[in-house]
């Protein structure tokens, strides 16, 4: 019970301050999702690295592709919006060569945007808010995390009340029956709770390194499973967190989107200054029109620079690189440097539910006193 109670409900469920309860993680999702950037993410490489790995080379051949098989759509779209009868009826020849002159430049103009984006990432993405900012978004995706990498940990909290709660219970018999005394069964079931709970938790991290004893070797039991930890983490880090979608999301609409729009512009200049393109703009919306005509592209190149990615297939393919690099990088820790990655996060409120976990062994203290002994 009292590990549910620290994933759920997402959401609060009662009258707040006091009367309900949120799950522990969900409640704290935004300083949980800062100690994973923080104390993992951050550690595990840059947002400029993992955007290098990626292949900018691939994400710009991507780009011009989505693009250009739909430039005449675009175009349409944008002159349409302006001045649709005169850009209709334009002579289809001077249209065809607006459309053959957006496509031949489209290329250069992706490996310069691309190519700008990738050397200058970090300036343009706050990892740390990116990952804030979808974690309190969706509490499930940080709970998902949580559960997913340390599934086998929490099974054996829960599992582990069973061995623990069997032990104490035998000190607990002899007690009640010389002591028998309404309050014995609730004391021992807050302190068989605390201590359970408190046990469970420390062969999860302890002993950091291995230990012999005659022909065993004892080591913390997430410690143990560095390397499944490691391919876990990195697998949920790049499926949801660190996605080329996400990224390209903030570094168009995040925060520092600005400098990315300057960014865009700047490269659109040829473009839009050209011979084909600037006297058919002129034809269509007249000398004072066109500089709204440039604004009206140079807005809808923002919003493509977003639009491509978000086909599912390339960003698993583009994220499966970063997951192998992430992956690497954790099973090759040291002990030390590897709880120093993920320890903070479970670290961070595990004593509530160490606390939890004796109030629910006090009302079983309770309710074994009143159904097994008819105490008033």
């Amino acid at each position: 019970m009292a590990v549910k109670m620290t994933f759920y409900p997402l959401e609060f469920i009662g009258i707040r301050p006091i009367f309900g309860w949120q799950g522990i993680i969900p409640s704290k999702v935004e300083k949980m999702a800062g100690i994973v950037v923080d104390k993992a993410l951050s550690k595990l490489g840059s947002l400029d690295e993992f955007f290098r790995e990626m292949e900018p080379e691939k994400i710009s051949a991507h780009l011009t592709r989505t693009i250009q098989l739909r430039i005449e759509e675009y175009t349409d779209e944008v002159m349409t919006e302006r001045n649709a009868v005169l850009w209709e009826n334009l002579p289809l020849l001077v249209r065809k060569r607006v459309y053959a002159r957006a496509r031949r430049a489209i290329p250069a103009v992706m490996d310069n945007v691309v190519d700008d984006i990738s050397r200058n990432l970090d300036s343009l993405v706050d990892m740390k808010h990116m990952v804030i900012t979808q974690m309190s978004e969706d509490k499930a995706l940080m709970v998902q995390m949580f559960q997913e990498v340390g599934d086998p940990e929490f099974r054996f909290i829960t599992n582990s009340g069973f061995y623990f709660g069997f032990l104490f219970g035998l000190i607990q018999v002899p007690v009640f029956i010389f002591v028998p005394e309404n309050w014995v069964l609730p004391f021992f079931g807050f302190i068989v709770g605390i201590a359970t709970n408190w046990l469970a938790l420390n062969l999860i991290f302890r002993p950091l390194n291995p230990v012999k004893i005659g022909p065993f070797r004892i080591q913390g039991l997430f410690l143990k499973r560095q390397k499944d930890v490691a391919e876990s983490f990195a697998r949920l880090a790049t499926d949801e967190v660190i996605t080329l979608r996400n990224i390209m999301y903030q570094v168009v609409n995040g925060p520092r989107g600005d400098r990315t729009k300057a960014l865009i512009k700047r490269h659109l200049k040829p473009l839009l200054n050209g011979g084909v393109v600037r006297t058919a703009a002129q034809l269509t919306v007249g000398p004072e029109g066109y500089a709204d005509l440039k604004k009206a592209v140079e807005d809808k190149a923002v919003d493509l620079a977003v639009e491509p990615f978000e086909d599912q297939g390339f960003n698993k393919e583009r994220g499966l690189i970063v997951e192998k690099l992430m992956a690497e990088r954790m099973q090759a820790l040291s002990s030390e440097e590897f709880q120093d990655l993920l320890r903070p996060a479970f670290q961070e409120d595990e004593w509530i539910l160490i606390v939890v976990g004796g109030f629910l062994g006090a009302m079983a203290g309770v309710g074994q006193l009143l159904f097994m002994f008819g105490a008033a």
